[in-house]
């Protein structure tokens, strides 16, 4: 038994370097008739940090949900201002008037932890809708300037990436038009 799954191994292993080396030839082949093509590179996360729409929205946000985010700290205040209340006169209350406390404090943070879940949602839904909006305009904007540079293709991620053909600066410019 141990035999065969030694040689179903060593067969095995000869079809995945025999793979591995076709996978090579195509792609020396592919990089061969690939001389004349132009590649050209974008760094998203800079694109997302500086440009003038992604600034916009963010601020468009920070506006449309700034009073419902200080009444959440507001309410968060309250919680903390009641339960070190709680904690200060618990030694000396009565059983009902501890429960009492206690009722209020835990009706507090539900209704905080409630706002609180209620805010992210909503924050995450409008922030996807103005991402959304924003993305497309800036991918309009990439295929723009990669058809006016005569790019064959532009790349997000890579290891290394020559500022020769960083385009980066370029759609971030014309996203601020």
């Amino acid at each position: 038994m141990r035999r065969i799954i030694l040689k179903s191994l060593a067969k095995l292993s000869v079809v995945s370097q025999g793979l591995t080396a076709l996978a090579a030839s195509v792609f020396l082949i592919s990089a061969a008739q690939a001389q004349d093509a132009k590649v050209g590179f974008l760094n998203p996360d800079r694109v997302i940090r500086e440009a003038a729409p992604y600034k916009a929205a963010e601020a468009k946000l920070e506006q449309e949900f700034s009073r419902r985010q200080k009444e959440l700290q507001d309410l968060a205040n309250r919680l903390k201002t009641l339960a070190d209340k709680f904690d200060k006169d618990a030694p000396v209350l009565s059983d009902s008037e501890r429960a009492k406390r206690q009722r209020e404090l835990a009706d507090v943070d539900k209704d905080f932890q409630r706002k609180q879940r209620e805010y992210k949602e909503d924050l995450n839904q409008r922030r996807n809708e103005e991402t959304a909006t924003v993305y497309e305009r800036t991918t309009k904007v990439i295929k723009q300037v990669a058809e006016a540079e005569k790019f064959d293709i532009v790349l997000q991620d890579a290891a290394y990436v020559s500022p020769r053909i960083d385009i980066t600066d370029k759609v971030i410019k014309a996203l601020g038009k």
